[in-house]
């Protein structure tokens, strides 16, 4: 969903900076991985596409969203699962709220896990990832715009120590960064780092399990025709 243009931000708690002891490779997604997005968001159930988009999106609605996802304007992240499967995703649109000396930098936060991959805090983490991320960037305030019956996404704001607004069914979360800091960058190049090792750890694992698999049904087809030439 688009950021609205809110002339005039309500004022936010700015985000405490409260370590993290559970590490989750969150590896930063491109145009490449649209196939995988588009998979990941078709495998959403209807409630769970209801929470995610504000609506009912069908199966065409979320390919036009997938196909108009701008990878250089906006960041988008991803978790794979050992088998490489898009199980929770987080997609930072980055905008700018109000006008003239009001304006300031702000991005809104989107996610979206698998039912298979729940109660394992992915979506804190990608809402923790994406904090550190915008700060990084200049970016003033992280905005969550949801359904207020979705509990658990706006638990995660709270927690977080934004300041949620509710207007009917539907619900802002503002969220006002601390400014950047060499330990910030430093934080995001280390995950980074550590998300594509062990991308291509997993990818060099599959490849040695389909090769596993190949020489096991080479070997049972040379078996079968050792017995058929014994016959």
């Amino acid at each position: 969903m688009s950021t609205p243009d809110h002339t005039n931000t309500p004022h936010t708690p700015t985000a405490p900076v409260v370590p993290t002891w559970t590490w989750v490779p969150i590896r930063s997604l491109g145009p490449r991985h649209r196939d995988r997005i588009l998979t990941h968001l078709l495998a959403l159930d209807p409630s769970d596409r209801y929470l995610r988009f504000g609506y009912a999106a069908t199966d065409a609605q979320i390919s036009k969203y997938v196909d108009m996802l701008d990878f250089e304007q906006d960041e988008v992240f991803g978790i794979f699962s050992r088998r490489l499967e898009l199980i929770a995703m987080a997609h930072l649109a980055h905008s700018v709220s109000g006008t003239g000396h009001n304006a300031a930098p702000v991005s809104e936060f989107g996610v979206s896990v698998l039912k298979q991959a729940r109660a394992r805090g992915f979506g804190r983490r990608l809402f923790e990832h994406a904090m550190l991320h915008a700060r990084n960037r200049g970016v003033e305030t992280l905005l969550i715009h949801a359904l207020s019956e979705n509990t658990a996404m706006l638990k995660i704001a709270r927690n977080a120590g934004a300041k949620v607004v509710r207007e009917g069914s539907e619900s802002d979360a503002w969220l006002k960064l601390p400014p950047d800091s060499l330990a910030s960058h430093m934080g995001e190049l280390v995950e980074h780092r550590a998300a594509e090792l062990d991308y291509r750890l997993k990818v060099h694992a599959r490849q040695v399990g389909g090769l596993l698999d190949a020489i096991t049904e080479v070997k049972a087809s040379l078996n079968k025709a050792s017995h058929v030439a014994e016959e």
